[in-house]
């Protein structure tokens, strides 16, 4: 429905369907695209570091059960444009909060905002809280309680420029929270960066595999995944709409158990290597957790001191030490990389993603692709190296 002057769109259900905003990384917006096609979503659209599309609510729980580069789902309810404060009141009291929110419940509210009439997220987040609660105060004599850390709905409050748009957030915590990795190491990889560059380097589960630095085992763990298509967030231990007032057990399980018969068979192996005897123990306990002890392996190894194990095709992809984590000398480590790649892993497309795009300099041969990335704050690439066994130009006089 729309009122000019003021603009106020509500946001309905058509045929049960309604749009949800899912978010992820700079530079993983295709690839979250493709995973909600697969899954079944209408009317996917790409934005910037976010994906919309249309389902139910059950495609609302297998959306957050199976993405594997999504942090959030996110369900709008309403938006509209304001003037100023006093239009961001009575915007958030005219919502019918007693359709999502006991009075008995708890609230959290997380808000960012883009704009020059609101200039302080704290600000509107207290304004909302405010009008949420004076709203139900005057409607029952009580009202909800605040609580960040435990709170029975999430509420995701977003401004760009004039535009408000209030939604609630089906997650909870970022959806990188698996529920496997209970031991790290410094400065882990996180799972949903692990996922999507697994993704962008073409990994499919059709030859073996290997990290071999590997840390925690976050990369080989979502290899695995992804080999044998198990749900991303099967570990999970919660998501916020379970405390939603419109839960539905039965059909979350038989959602469950739906992408659960769709699991398939893995042939080949997958490796990940470390040096480090800490990172080798915390990896197998990661592994583990994630019950994937029959499908991925965790070696002690030096990959400098190592060799390819067999002739078949090798999937490579790692995350090497950087100066958050290790102290390097960067032209000699990256010249080590280089050489082993060249001299022992003939057959092997290996990738690996850094933010130290000077010691790329110094690997020693001419990467396939290189893809921008962000690895947390730092902007990295992720790099492919083709390597053939015997020469190029041998291979390529083979196939022709």
């Amino acid at each position: 429905m729309y009122f000019y002057g003021l603009i106020i769109v509500k946001i309905k259900e058509v045929n049960n369907l309604y749009k949800m905003v899912a978010k992820t990384f700079f530079g993983f917006e295709e690839i979250l695209a493709n995973e909600l096609r697969n899954l079944g979503a209408q009317k996917v659209q790409i934005g910037n570091r976010m994906v919309s599309f249309y389902g139910d609510t059950g495609f609302m729980y297998k959306a957050n059960l199976c993405l594997r580069t999504a942090l959030k789902i996110l369900k709008p309810i309403t938006s509209k444009k304001l003037r100023n404060e006093k239009d961001l009141y009575n915007f958030i009291q005219s919502i019918r909060w007693e359709e999502y929110l006991d009075v008995d419940d708890s609230f959290a509210i997380y808000t960012t905002v883009n704009s020059t009439i609101f200039t302080h997220s704290q600000f509107v987040s207290l304004k909302s809280k405010d009008a949420i609660v004076d709203k139900f105060r005057k409607e029952t004599g009580k009202r909800p309680s605040v609580d960040t850390e435990y709170p029975d709905l999430i509420i995701n409050i977003h401004i760009q420029q004039d535009l408000c748009t209030v939604s609630l957030d089906s997650s909870g915590g970022s959806l990188h929270h698996r529920g496997y990795r209970t031991a790290t190491n410094i400065a882990p990889i996180n799972e949903v960066l692990a996922a999507g560059l697994l993704l962008l380097s073409g990994w499919d589960g059709r030859s073996d595999f290997l990290d071999p630095m590997c840390g925690s085992g976050t990369i080989a763990i979502e290899a695995a995944m992804i080999a044998c298509n198990i749900p991303a967030n099967l570990n999970r231990k919660e998501f916020a709409f379970e405390k939603w007032l419109d839960w539905d057990l039965g059909l979350f399980e038989k959602i469950e158990e739906a992408c659960l018969s769709k699991t398939r068979d893995f042939h080949h192996s997958i490796i990940g290597c470390d040096k480090a005897p800490s990172a080798i123990r915390k990896a197998k306990q990661n592994v583990e957790n994630a019950n994937l002890t029959d499908f991925v392996k965790i070696k002690d190894g030096n990959f400098f001191e190592s060799i390819k194990e067999g002739e078949q095709p090798l999937h490579i992809l790692f995350n090497p030490p950087y100066g958050e984590r290790l102290e390097l000398d960067d032209e000699a480590f990256y010249s080590q990389v280089g050489d082993t790649l060249k001299q022992s892993y003939p057959g092997t497309n290996a990738w690996f993603i850094t933010s130290n795009l000077e010691g790329l300099k110094h690997v020693g041969l001419r990467p396939s692709r290189k893809i921008k990335v962000f690895n947390g704050k730092l902007e990295s690439r992720l790099v492919k190296y083709e390597m053939y066994a015997g020469s190029k130009k041998a291979k390529f006089q083979k196939n022709t």
